[in-house]
């Protein structure tokens, strides 16, 4: 295991004997002997095993690595999860500050326990929604076998949103479509061991694939496996040429594009839509004639185009286009020639801000924060000048804030007379009740007409039905959101 003595002095010796040119790179052969020598001697016995565990091999059998280098990938993936969990995020002060103030109010005693959840990331939850240009069926096994499920059963997402008691009726999905992997696949393995990249990413759909191919598919139809506990599923590497088999989201951001219902042939805009996950997640719901992802930042932008290139095949590229106009001014250039548009807009993210850093920083996005609505406002003015007469737009934010939520809408109705707002609550918020927590409305906003809650069982729904929009809080065993959402009908 490690050089004698006598041998690392014999080899000097030899060394001496040598011309000075030889002498200097045997030198450092030497040397270099001798430090490998040490860190063998340093290295722990569990360390120099030979034997992989069963799920290492079978992640990667098919590469022809040597077993050693699958230990220590298998140690540097439990050291980077075991680093994500030693890293503590603290809250700023001026925004808690500012939070308290403001969502104690709004929110009366439910901020209480949404605040317990968005200062414990430890808690929050996460979800996978798979990417139905690729073969994913090992990826479904997987996620089964730690025990994710799939949130809405498989078929039309439009369909089932629209009948409330279709999710009651098919509640037992989860557990009649249980399937799970053989044991010598799953005896050992961690989720921070795991390497999905390595798994089917030859069965993704060739770049070169008609277009036709992709119109013979079976009906979409949206999978997004969640967890009932704060499990993060490891995130897949981007590689050119490759489709990823899953994004990784909060499962609350879905609820936006399942309101906005789009159809087959239709054409849609996303006008605010980097990174880009609300592009793919209405690519999973249906096949546009044309979808149009505005972003006008330049920065962002190149993250959604990357975003957008690893989830959906070439044969897209004349749907899914990528434009970068100022989104005030969108619904002038293009008016009235879109079915279906998403404004999912700028806002004041309480997840991110809430653990945003230093006093300074916090206050000065505090200081931003009261100029949101007004570009809010501008956004929705133009995205219902950019939709045809007839069809929908949907706006939605992340955050809990009223003044970007629930004001704005009915600030910018007040100028669109031909435009009215869906009622959300028996539509969405009732079917989906069992994940999601919603809020009442806000006193002063979206209380339009009372009503009495169809489900009196769960206290977190709102008794109240939400004609400006409906609000996802998080909660304990709930951490999806926030996520506001809000659908207006134009005339």
């Amino acid at each position: 295991m490690w050089m004698s003595n006598n041998a690392f002095i014999y080899n000097r010796i030899e060394i001496c004997a040598l011309t000075p040119e030889s002498r200097v790179s045997s030198s450092m052969l030497l040397v270099h002997m001798f430090y490998c020598a040490r860190r063998r001697i340093s290295f722990k016995p569990e360390k120099l095993t030979l034997v992989a565990s069963p799920l290492l091999w079978y992640c990667n059998c098919h590469t022809g690595r040597d077993v050693l280098r699958l230990d220590e990938k298998e140690e540097a993936a439990e050291n980077q999860v075991n680093k994500g969990l030693k890293k503590e995020r603290f809250p700023c002060q001026p925004i808690l500050d500012h939070f308290d103030q403001q969502y104690g109010q709004e929110l009366g005693d439910l901020w209480t326990s949404t605040r317990s959840t968005l200062l414990n990331p430890h808690s929050w939850q996460y979800g996978v929604m798979l990417n139905r240009f690729t073969v994913a069926t090992d990826i479904i096994q997987i996620l089964q076998s730690k025990g994710f499920s799939r949130f809405l059963p498989p078929t039309d997402v439009s369909t089932l949103l629209c009948d409330a008691h279709s999710l009651v009726s098919k509640s037992k999905y989860q557990a009649a479509n249980k399937v799970v992997l053989s044991p010598h696949c799953i005896s050992k393995y961690l989720l921070g061991d795991f390497h999905p990249q390595t798994l089917s990413t030859s069965h993704a759909f060739s770049q070169d694939q008609k277009s036709n191919t992709l119109l013979s598919m079976p009906h979409p139809s949206l999978q997004c496996y969640i967890h009932p506990y704060p499990m993060r599923f490891p995130s897949q590497a981007h590689r050119p040429g490759q489709l990823k088999q899953y994004y990784l989201l909060n499962a609350a951001s879905l609820l936006p594009v399942l309101a906005l219902q789009v159809r087959d042939g239709e054409k849609v805009l996303d006008l605010c839509s980097a990174p880009g996950g609300k592009a793919l997640a209405i690519m999973q719901c249906a096949m546009p004639a044309l979808l149009c992802c505005n972003e006008p930042d330049p920065h962002r932008q190149e993250w959604l185009a990357k975003t957008l290139e690893s989830f959906l095949p070439h044969s897209l590229n004349t749907r899914v286009i990528v434009s970068a106009q100022d989104g005030r001014c969108f619904g002038m250039s293009e008016a009235a020639k879109y079915d279906k548009v998403l404004v999912d807009a700028p806002c004041s993210n309480d997840r991110s801000w809430l653990h945003s850093g230093s006093s300074q920083k916090g206050a000065h996005r505090l200081k931003e924060r009261v100029r949101l609505p007004v570009l809010q406002a501008q956004l929705l003015r133009s995205a219902l000048s950019a939709v045809r007469p007839g069809g929908v737009v949907v706006y939605s934010t992340c955050t809990l804030s009223s003044s970007e939520n629930y004001a704005v809408v009915e600030t910018v109705l007040n100028d669109f007379p031909e435009a009215e707002p869906d009622d959300l609550w028996e539509e969405i918020a009732i079917p989906l009740s069992k994940y999601f927590a919603f809020s009442p409305a806000h006193p002063g906003h979206g209380q339009a007409s009372h009503r009495p809650s169809l489900q009196s069982r769960n206290r977190t729904v709102s008794s109240y039905s939400h004609r400006l929009g409906i609000l996802v809080v998080p909660q304990p065993g709930k951490t999806w959101g926030p996520m506001f959402l809000s659908r207006i009908r134009r005339r």
